[in-house]
This record gives C-alpha cells, structure tokens and sequence, in this order.
C-alpha cells in the first residue's frame, strides 16, 4: 500500500509526539531507539507524502528527580533543568530528530495550559478532594513525593524502586505498595500522615476504557501496548491523586492549596498541548525561540493549534518506551476525554527497552551510551546511529546493541552495500560519460526488472512504516541498495565499455534512478545522507510519490564529485568504545560503593603521640621469596632508615626511588623477612583496592612534619 490510502477516509491531519525526555540527565541511545528515531522515521514520511503534520516534543522539566539531582549537582532545579534541556536539544538537532516545537514544561504558557485543564475538571466535579494518609518524613519535616521514597519492589524484588515505577522490572507501583519504604533525603522509614489532594477517579471510566481501547483497538494497536492496557483495566482501576505536596512544579490553582503542586504526570503530556500552543504563537509573532517548523505555517492563525488537538478529523499519535503506557494510553487519555474538548490518541506504537551488550541500558549504574558521549566520538556519523538502531528495534520484545553489531551494520551494511551501489554508479558515469546522466536506450530483461522492482520498492517500505514495522521498513530500504548492486553485478557495464558504450550509458542510467528513489526512500532512515545523495544528483524536491519512477534525471544533467557517503569503522575504534564503556561502569562503581567504616575512637593525645613526616626514598628493591615486600632507604631528614612495605604488587622498585613519602617514624622497630623496618609508609587504599601515595603536591625538605 503506497500512502495512507487507508487513513486518508478518516484523516485531514496528524499531530505526533515523542515522549517528553526528562530533563534530570543525559539520554541515552535507548531512548532514541524508545521513541525518537521511529517517531521521527514517521513524521519524515508523513511530510514526504505532503500530510499536514506537526510533530511535537520538548523537555518534561518537573517532577521530585529534577530536585534530587540538584542536591546531587549542589546547585537549583532551575539550573539542572536549563542544563540538560540544553543538552539534549542539541543532541536531537544533531542526530536529525525534525521537530516543529521542542518546548519546555517551565515555560509560562504549559503552566497556563496545565492549570486551565485542571480548572476544567475541577469545575465539572470530575477531580474528587480526598484526605488521605500519605508518606511523611519526621526528621526532614515534609511529605515525601514518589521519588523520594525507595523500597523493595513488590514484583521483583529489586530493592531500590522508587515510589512511583520500578526502573528494573519496569513496573507502574504506588508509595504504599513498597515493602521496607524509607525516605531518600534522611535514610529513615517514612510514616503516614494525614494532607489533601484531588485525585481523578479512573475506575469511573473503565467502561470508556473498555470500550475505545479492548474494542475498538485490539487489531491496530501493538500486542505489548495492547496487553499492557487489558490488564491494567481488567486488574480494576482505582483514583490516582493528580497533586502533589512539593515546592517544584505547577501550583495547584485553588485557594485552599498552599504548598501543592500538580503531579508531574498530570503536567507533563500536557506539555504536548502547551508545546503546540507555543508553535502557534511564534507562527503568529514570528519570534522563534522553541519553534523551527518544517513547513510554512505563515498562512495559519494562532487559534488553529487547536485542530491538531480538538478536531475528530486529527490523527494524535503518540511514540513512547513501554515504561509509559499505562500514562499515555489510560491516564492522559482519561483526562483529555474528562474535558470533553480533546480528541484522545488513535495509536500509541510504544516500544520495549534495548539492552547494551549483555545488560539492562542505565545510567545511573555508567551503563549506557549517552548521546551526547556517541556525538563527542562520532560527530560525523550520526545517521550510522540511525540505522544501527532502527535495524534493531525493541519493536515487539526487548533487543540489544552492541558495538560490534554497529560496526557490521556500518562497514557490511552502509558501506558495502548503499555505499558503494552509489560510488560505482556515479563513479562510472563520471569515467565514460564526463558526469553527465547518460541517455536510456533500448531495455534489456535485465533492465525492466530492476525498473520494475524499483517501482514497487516505495509502497513495500510505505506499508511497513504506516504499520510501524520500522526494521521491515530499514530492511526494504537497504534491501532496494541491495537491488542495485546485483544490477551492475549481472549487467558488468565496466566489462562493455569498450565495445557497447550505449549500453554502459543504459546501464548507468537505470543505476542513476535506483540512486534517485534511494534518495528519497531513504529520507526518514538517513536525512543527512540523504541530503548528500540529492546534492550530488543534483535532485530537490521530490516526494513519496515519485519514488520508483524510471525518469527522474534527464538524460545529461551534470553530476557532482562523488565523495564517500560512508566510511569504514576499524576494530581499534570499536575495541576503545568496549573499554570505555567498561571503564565508565567500574567507575560508577566503585563512586557508589561505601566509604569502610570508622575505626575505634582515639583522644587528642593518643593522636599527637604519632611522629608523621615528610621523607624521600633513597634506594628500593624487592624482597626475595617475597611478592608484597618491597625494601625501601627512606631519608626522613632524621636519619637514613630501612624500612619494610608491602608495596610490591603496586609499585615497582623503579618507580618509587626518588619519590616524596609521608612516614611514621616512631613506629616501634619489627623484623620483617629477617630484616629490621623502622617505620611505616602512610599509602591511600583506593575503594578498588589499588594503593595510591600519600606524598606532598609540591617539593618539601625530607624531615618536615606533618600535623
């Protein structure tokens, strides 16, 4: 099916989103694999077919994390969140992800939106005022929002789940389902106690629910998100409080809520309502500070955001992990139907998680691949990204990346197949034909079968994209590349040069206009090589629809240089990534393990008993028969003195002569291996075990003491 024929009865617009990142860190590429490259595979499509689309997303900037990690950091709310909004704009930017807004949920105009539905609502008496008990901390004086509580998890017994979901098991939980709570900002269990919140009572939509998601949607929709909605319903909903009591976020917009926020995930999917808002509004004003539409909106008005979220003749889409189902497919949802104004999604394409050589992605543990790190040591290569992850989608279950399976994907896939379909068939027409397309002649076989496996190539990939069946849709792309090279394969036209030049021109134009197609099928996968292919046909403009057509450059248009499109990835390059991905984990833990606890007290003057100084090593060599024993000459400005260490396994005897030491020199004398030591080199035990010097930052006279 070529376009969305099938949609096409229903559907005049189409507004799509990808989940709002949370803005408390870095993101990884399995959020890019989550929601953003399909969402943005989608949309480029979309766009390519000249459907009105608007493709929102910006940073989800509230919530209890986004103060945690300004404890963490030593610095505001405010300032983590303009710190890593900055971030991960750019990385998106930089990776090819085509918003037409990125908002943010700080911003005036998501409080305005937020508060209103809110108010919406409470006055329809749809919110119901309830006091209830909830997770107080004695010592830090405040009631604990979800993620300031962690315990055991009811499901899988991890033991640091949050109160709100599970990061492990990936499951939904609520603060009182935890077992053996305790407060993240005194350590302490928390205890119960009595405050007020508003809470939106799901159990009276189920029938809704039931109806619109179990019996309307149990074809089109993914099994994952599908079956994740059909029990969450079936288990019986029950009211989710939609406030919080916390300093950071929305204020409740009522005059008896001092000190209560809105929960962030009341807020944050209406950040895809404010963000769309917020693109009108810069259309209007031409002042673009969030905005950078993909298409000229110059002709809209500033009320028109709201077709793309209340007109039945919308198509809402929502892109997202797994871990946000039951937000995006129940609870926002809920809330849009409440006001009786919005339309509610007609799919939510959800994806499971992508794992990283062998293990769960995450950063907290330094096991995953930020992207801004991938950006830093891979700037050129951002649609290799791209494709190493759309082919390996977590589109049905849970799939893993993995730096070796990157490298093949670029030098087997990219490389030799795309690659090189492209360099071989522009490189010939510049050696026989000055550059210049050369004229179709009379068709072989051979010939009308790659056109007219060309032609139907653009509605396969089109079928699997609408479905959202993105690696069937990668596949068919490289599949097309592929095509290619089997053409010039059995055609040879290098072999026909000298004897047939009008069928080398033949040939060459037939490769011409599979590389065409590649340029335009290849635009949701690949925009930056994309770009690179039209530059050098010499092609601009070209939709979907034109896609398999035999004639898209005229006979003796002039081709450019034909550079590279993609270059081989060495095992060095990949070996460095492995280490450092190794390393960056070992460092995370060893910065998360404790401190070894505090020996036993001792007074003042126990402690000034201890004659510490400043001394040089003179001499070092080991011990016979020893592998710890190294025997040092050690001047402590005294005198010169033996003294034995068992240091051997960490410095060499090279290593230490000539080097600055702090040595207890009244330590009483001991025979060690048959030799008298007189003293002790003081040496730090780092949480890894190695040993590390304890020596002056800069030249200090041997005898000196310390104190």
């Amino acid at each position: 099916m070529k376009g969305d024929q099938i949609q096409d009865k229903k559907f005049n617009r189409y507004t799509v989103t990808a989940a709002l990142p949370y803005a408390n860190g870095p993101k990884h590429i399995g959020h890019l694999a989550g929601a953003y490259i399909p969402s943005d595979v989608y949309v480029r499509y979309l766009r390519l077919n000249g459907k009105d689309v608007i493709f929102v997303c910006g940073s989800d900037e509230h919530g209890t994390a986004i103060p945690n990690q300004a404890l963490k950091e030593n610095t505001t709310p405010q300032a983590i969140v303009d710190k890593y909004d900055r971030q991960i704009r750019e990385c998106f930017a930089k990776l090819g992800m085509s918003f037409d807004v990125y908002h943010r949920t700080t911003e005036p105009i998501h409080h305005q939106t937020s508060q209103e539905i809110f108010l919406t609502l409470f006055n329809k008496g749809l919110l119901r005022e309830e006091n209830s008990e909830q997770y107080y901390d004695e010592e830090a004086k405040v009631f604990l929002a979800d993620r300031y509580i962690v315990g055991t998890c009811p499901r899988c017994n991890h033991t640091n789940a949050y109160g709100d979901q599970c990061e492990k098991c990936g499951s939904t939980l609520s603060p009182r389902e935890l077992l053996n709570p305790k407060s993240t900002l005194s350590g302490k269990p928390p205890t119960l106690k009595l405050t007020k919140h508003w809470y939106l009572p799901l159990e009276n939509y189920e029938p809704w629910l039931r109806d619109w998601i179990l019996k309307n949607h149990k074809e089109d929709w993914k099994p994952n998100v599908y079956g994740q909605c059909k029990s969450w319903i079936e288990a019986g909903l029950q009211s989710r409080a939609m406030t919080r009591d916390l300093e950071w976020g929305i204020k409740v917009p009522l005059p008896d809520a001092e000190g209560k926020v809105l929960y962030v995930w009341f807020d944050a999917p209406i950040g895809y309502i404010s963000a769309t808002r917020a693109l009108f509004e810069e259309v209007h004003t031409g002042q673009f500070k969030f905005a950078t539409p993909q298409r000229d909106l110059s002709h809209t008005k500033k009320e028109d955001w709201k077709k793309y979220w209340q007109a039945e003749d919308t198509r809402l889409i929502h892109f997202i992990g797994k871990d946000n189902i039951v937000f995006h497919c129940i609870i926002f949802p809920v809330m849009l139907h409440a006001t009786g104004e919005y339309i509610v999604p007609d799919n939510v394409p959800a994806n499971e998680f992508m794992n990283l050589e062998g293990d769960k992605m995450s950063t907290s543990r330094g096991w995953s691949i930020e992207m801004h790190e991938y950006l830093e040591d891979f700037p050129d290569k951002p649609d290799v990204l791209r494709y190493a992850l759309l082919t390996n989608l977590p589109e049905a279950k849970d799939s893993e990346f993995t730096w070796k399976d990157f490298q093949a994907k670029n030098n087997n896939e990219l490389v030799a197949i795309l690659g090189n379909f492209v360099n071989r068939a522009v490189v010939l027409t510049q050696k026989y034909f000055e550059g210049k397309v050369p004229a179709q002649k009379e068709l072989s076989d051979l010939d009308k079968k790659a056109l007219a496996d060309l032609k139907d190539f653009p509605a396969k990939i089109a079928a699997s994209i609408e479905t959202y069946r993105f690696r069937e849709a990668t596949a068919n792309f490289i599949d097309l590349a592929r095509a290619g090279n089997k053409y010039l394969a059995e055609t040879e036209p290098w072999k026909l040069a000298k004897t047939d030049l009008n069928r080398v021109g033949t040939i060459l134009n037939v490769a011409l206009q599979i590389a065409a197609t590649l340029s335009i099928v290849g635009e949701p996968f690949l925009p930056f090589t994309s770009k690179k292919l039209k530059n050098l046909l010499g092609v601009t403009d070209l939709s979907w629809q034109q896609a398999g057509n035999a004639n898209l450059l005229n006979e003796g248009e002039l081709l450019k240089e034909a550079p590279l499109l993609f270059e081989k990835i060495e095992d060095a390059v990949i070996e460095a990534q492995v280490k450092k991905l190794f390393d960056k984990k070992r460092t995370m833990e060893l910065e998360s393990r404790p401190a070894n606890p505090a020996k036993a007290e001792v007074t003042f003057d126990e402690f000034s008993k201890m004659d510490i100084r400043i001394g040089k090593i003179l001499k070092a060599e080991r011990v016979e028969k020893s592998k710890k024993l190294l025997k040092l000459e050690v001047d402590t400005g005294i005198d010169k003195r033996i003294v034995m260490s068992g240091i051997a396994e960490h410095f060499s005897p090279e290593e230490m002569v000539g080097q600055q030491v702090t040595i207890l020199v009244n330590l009483a004398p001991r025979k060690i291996m048959g030799v008298e030591s007189q003293g002790m080199i003081l040496m730090a035990e780092d949480k890894d075990g190695s040993l590390k010097l304890l020596a002056p930052g800069q030249a200090i006279t041997p005898g000196s003491t310390v104190s």
